[in-house]
């Protein structure tokens, strides 16, 4: 995968090296062969005039060794072009030796300009292909493919889901790294002698750029469409660039089988039975008779309660035949990380992906399957993104008419959100998280954690796999915003509260409740009256 991601990331950079050298080399043979014109040529000395023969030769030697200089500039130029393009050429090569089962082009390695005719050919053909020129036709509204706009400073993006942000800010050193790329290869073209005006060109900077647009359609291509200042109040530069994908290629074909993985479903815990119990049904449907390929670790604080969920676990154990489980329990305050920390290293078998699992999370078989599949020793850890479930009473209105949990589990904007923002659900192996220090046990109570992990993976060299899944529910419980908190921290929790209870239409039809039953009252009296 980061092969291939390299090399669709190489072959644009590769496209744009050529088409500038083609381009510099183009200009480097005009200024080269065309003579200066009139206005350009320095003023000799009139016949008349009194400036003696050493003056003119003066003037003639110093033209001299400036064309002789200029010429020898030309010429390194050239050099370095040619080099640069000859080891471009020797790197392509190597690729396409590397990846032959390139799928839309072949490259005749005997004849390199014929290969770099064919690339350039295709990446063409892919602007072609891509809305650029003009539109095309959509079928409904959704097929449109919206852009995000950027400045200097930020990037506003059209994402759906209450947990986004309208604007990014610190904007991610990715997408930064590609912005400003764009911008000054913008600022070069806007810069580069047109060849046809005599006059002396305005130069462009990055302080010009106004605002742009870009979007992404996966198979063709990124489009930029960047908005430049121009020489007067109202005047504009716009400038299009378009980075074109290449061709696929195959990086990997294998044959996995996960018949003997294990996975150790680590679950940190302190009172809560009830939640435990109903934890345990979904465990034992899905994990125990669905998947069967599955251990799991409880690390209990204190004692209250304990005995309850000592209990469930004994019972689960009887009825389903099931020994796959360790018990652990500490007298102390309840810390996450702790939790997760013991249970990790209390395994003492062989290398085990562990699942981080909170006790109001439901998953399903097919989640197991993902969690295994995800992770690879020394090289994958999986963090999923779970969709968080809204509050049922609020979603279908009365008590009496909510369906059972197996029914309410349905991926909709009307019922839950993705959780983008958590990190908690995770899986790895073992050696991975031992290599990488596991949790800061500095950190108490519940929440900060996850995230210290996090970016312990984000900083190593294990690749991170971030997606939603469908398989992985956060279910809904009750956030209780204490009388301790600041009135600040106090705001941030309702907040926090009520992005979970509800969508945003949801959340309105509860505002404005008096409203709409002041207006179905007046169409009573109205419809009684005719």
């Amino acid at each position: 995968m980061m092969l291939r991601r390299g090399f669709i990331l190489f072959l644009p950079r590769l496209v744009g090296l050529l088409v500038v050298t083609c381009c510099s080399m183009s200009i480097v043979y005009m200024l080269a062969c065309t003579p200066k014109g009139d206005n350009q040529q320095p003023a000799l000395p009139r016949v008349h005039s009194p400036t003696v023969k050493e003056g003119y030769e003066a003037i003639l030697q110093e033209q001299e060794e400036q064309h002789r200089n200029y010429i020898i500039s030309l010429k390194k130029q050239i050099a370095q072009l040619k080099a640069e393009l000859q080891g471009r050429t020797e790197q392509l090569k190597s690729m396409q030796n590397q990846y032959p089962d390139s799928l839309d082009i072949q490259f005749d390695h005997s004849k390199p300009e014929k290969a770099q005719d064919n690339l350039l050919a295709f990446l063409r053909s892919q602007v072609d292909k891509a809305e650029v020129h003009s539109g095309v036709k959509l079928s409904t509204e959704y097929a449109a493919v919206p852009f995000e706009s950027f400045t200097l400073q930020k990037v506003y993006q059209l994402e759906t889901g209450l947990t986004r942000h309208p604007e990014e800010k610190p904007v991610r050193k990715d997408k930064r790294d590609e912005l400003i790329e764009v911008i000054e290869l913008a600022v070069g073209s806007l810069n580069k002698p047109d060849g046809v005006s005599k006059a002396k060109p305005r130069v462009y900077t990055a302080s010009d750029f106004v605002e742009g647009i870009y979007r992404t359609e996966k198979n063709k291509g990124t489009l930029y469409e960047l908005t430049f200042k121009g020489d007067a109040k109202h005047q504009f530069k716009k400038i299009v660039l378009f980075r074109p994908f290449g061709p696929v290629m195959k990086v990997k074909n294998e044959n996995i089988n996960m018949a003997d993985t294990l996975i150790n479903v680590i679950v940190p815990l302190a009172k809560r039975a009830s939640k435990f119990r109903q934890f345990m049904q979904n465990f034992r449907e899905m994990g125990i008779q669905q998947d069967g390929r599955i251990h799991l670790t409880v690390v209990y604080f204190g004692k209250e309660q304990m005995n309850e969920v000592k209990s469930i676990l004994e019972n689960t154990s009887k009825s389903a035949n099931f020994k796959n489980f360790t018990f652990i329990q500490l007298n102390e305050e309840f810390s996450r990380g702790k939790g997760l920390d013991v249970g990790a290293r209390f395994w003492k078998g062989n290398n085990v992906v562990l699942f981080f699992c909170d006790v109001d999370i439901y998953f399903t078989a097919e989640f197991l399957n993902s969690c295994r599949l995800n992770t690879q020793p020394g090289k994958k850890v999986f963090y999923p993104v779970l969709f968080s479930q809204y509050n049922p009473s609020i979603i279908y209105g009365h008590h009496d008419s909510i369906p059972s949990l197996e029914q309410q589990l349905t991926i909709k904007k009307e019922t839950g959100f993705w959780r983008d923002f958590g990190f908690g659900m995770t899986c790895q192996y073992r050696s991975d998280f031992i290599n990488i220090g596991g949790f800061d046990l500095d950190i108490k109570g519940w929440g900060g954690e996850d995230v210290h992990l996090y970016r312990k993976y984000l900083h190593s060299n294990l690749m991170v796999i971030r997606t939603p899944v469908r398989g992985l529910f956060h279910l809904w419980h009750e956030k209780q915003c204490l009388d301790e908190l600041t009135p600040e921290q106090y705001k941030m929790c309702m907040q926090s509260k009520a992005m979970n209870e509800a969508s945003h239409g949801q959340l309105g039809m509860l505002v404005f409740k008096q409203e709409i039953e002041t207006h179905l009252h007046r169409q009573k009296l109205s419809n009684k009256k005719t």
